[in-house]
């Protein structure tokens, strides 16, 4: 019966992993040799960490399958919570994570989170690389919701809602419709794909879309741009000019406003040619 051999090596793996968190809580440089494999070490010291960053109306669930495909080809990554506040406070957030972090950094923003990642990057020698999915580059000066363009459906009647209700004030939450969400937003995801995102998707304040932008990141760190071509919310001849605006390499798929959710591999092909540049 094998039930005895394996009852007494329980020990050896519970002292093995009481030494791993003493070490770690107190602050040790090493670790046993089995807490790591020389393939995990070999890519955190040779591949740059993707800091991944939302958009309006999502948090950073909407990243699991382009997370999961960076995970498995070596590359470290962090998500940022973006707070959806204001373009200033979320920059400012942003590049408090990016302080914590050794090392280069391959920075992606969808949607507003392209602003977001504009300003938090400019000045940057730490962030080796900017990509834009579907997203607003702004230059400076620039609120992210002016870009849009009039063919933009974040133009027509009822798709945003004010919470409160009336004038919409800096602090004023917008959410989406929740069936324009699934027309507009998820109009290349299965229906009920569409409906779990609109029920779950978190406001982003006037203030944040509405706020100018400072000097941009993309004037002075090279740039990768997704164009997604059946795009409703930023219309594809939108994203180009501003991907060519931002001297940006341009890379193009069929896919609405989340390609990381419906095309998750094209979305990692790009980012790990940034990171590989």
């Amino acid at each position: 019966m094998p039930t005895q051999p394996i009852l007494s090596s329980r020990p050896a793996r519970v002292g093995a992993i009481v030494v791993t968190v003493a070490a770690l809580l107190s602050g040790a440089s090493t670790l046993p040799a089995s807490a790591a494999s020389p393939s995990s070490v070999t890519h955190a010291t040779t591949k740059p960490t993707v800091v991944l960053v939302h958009g309006a109306w999502a948090d950073s669930s909407s990243w699991n399958a382009v997370i999961r495909r960076l995970i498995h080809d070596g590359y470290p990554v962090t998500t940022f919570a973006t707070p959806l506040q204001s373009l200033s406070g979320d920059s400012s957030s942003l590049r408090d994570l990016l302080a914590s972090i050794s090392g280069p950094v391959v920075l992606v923003g969808h949607s507003y989170g392209g602003a977001v990642i504009t300003d938090a990057a400019a000045g940057s020698s730490q962030v080796k690389a900017l990509v834009y999915l579907d997203a607003f580059a702004p230059d400076e000066g620039e609120p992210a919701i002016a870009l849009a363009g009039p063919d933009s459906a974040l133009n027509l009647p009822g798709v945003l809602s004010p919470v409160p209700l009336g004038a919409p004030t800096p602090t004023t939450e917008l959410f989406v419709d929740q069936k324009a969400f699934v027309k507009y937003f998820a109009n290349d995801l299965p229906r009920w794909r569409g409906q779990v995102l609109a029920a779950t998707q978190r406001p982003v304040t006037f203030a944040a879309l509405t706020e100018p932008s400072t000097a941009p990141a993309w004037k002075t760190i090279p740039s990768w741009y997704e164009i997604g071509t059946i795009d409703k919310v930023l219309p594809p001849a939108v994203q180009r000019s501003m991907a060519n605006r931002a001297g940006a390499h341009i890379s193009t798929v069929r896919s609405g406003h989340l390609p990381m959710v419906s095309a998750p591999k094209a979305v990692t092909s790009l980012i790990e040619q940034a990171a590989r540049s």
